[in-house]
């Protein structure tokens, strides 16, 4: 079968689309210039040093910090509950009710962002810090629980009926049992759910009230010209994590696979 020349070119422009800009982050973070335009004016680090010595910047960094890792620690946890269910036991409406924590995946995150608001506005929760996590975990549920089910779903039951047979309780079987070999799917989890959490925007400008977070933060910034080339280093160094906790976590969601004998079908997305 003769492969389309044309399919290729697609290919190869979707991919250039998709990450020039990203590509560019780096270029324009060392760039000795505030403009934003080529010709590039030589190399320099000034711009690092600027974002390290902005203190509002470490303030929208720390709330942002404490909102990723409550995100991430909460929608895991959830999960964990959730694709035990879902693939352990059968009960009275379960497609029906795993659809439902299954649609925040789908639903416009605008659509979300505007019916949170005025439901917390409306039974009188100020908004805060505290609301953007509840936010978040909405959010970040449903990737836990897509990546906990394959990890559920992958383990020998006959190792929780030899548990069972040898006297343990369901309690201790699921802690000294099932929890060590789901445990690389509960890490993928976390790094998942903390790197969507952390670079999530809407909600966050939704419910933040006047709580400022690094993704709302980075917006204001470019109103102000000559604050764009330290967001572009913000921007490089925020890359660089994200792609090393996504490393990170694929590296356990195949470890996880791996040790439960299973096969795998392709990475998170």
């Amino acid at each position: 079968m003769m492969k389309s020349p044309g399919l290729k070119i697609y290919t190869i422009a979707y991919l250039v689309f998709l990450y020039a800009p990203i590509a560019l982050l780096p270029i324009f973070a060392f760039n000795d210039s505030r403009v934003i335009a080529f010709p590039l004016a030589g190399f320099t680090t000034n711009w690092f040093v600027e974002m390290w010595n902005d203190q509002q910047l470490w303030i929208a960094f720390k709330n942002s910090m404490t909102i990723a890792v409550s995100s991430a620690l909460f929608a895991t946890l959830f999960g964990i509950f959730a694709a035990r269910a879902s693939t352990r036991y059968n009960f009275p409406g379960k497609p029906g009710i795993i659809g439902l924590i299954m649609l925040p995946l789908v639903l416009p995150e605008m659509i979300v962002s505007m019916a949170l608001l005025v439901i917390l506005i409306g039974i009188g929760v100020p908004l805060s810090i505290f609301t953007i996590i509840l936010g978040h975990v909405l959010i970040c549920t449903p990737y836990a629980v897509a990546i906990l089910s394959s990890a559920f779903s992958s383990l020998d039951r006959s190792l929780e009926e030899a548990a069972y047979d040898l006297g343990e309780t369901r309690a201790s079987t699921f802690r000294l049992i099932i929890l060590p070999l789901v445990m690389p799917g509960i890490i993928s989890s976390l790094l998942i759910s903390f790197t969507i959490s952390l670079d999530e925007f809407i909600i966050a400008y939704f419910l933040g009230g006047n709580q400022t977070v690094l993704s709302v933060y980075i917006f204001g910034q470019f109103r102000f010209p000559q604050k764009v080339p330290a967001i572009m280093a913000l921007g490089f160094v925020l890359v660089c994590i994200s792609i090393l906790l996504l490393t990170i976590a694929e590296y356990f969601r195949r470890r996880g696979i791996a040790k439960t004998g299973g096969k795998d079908t392709g990475g998170f997305l």
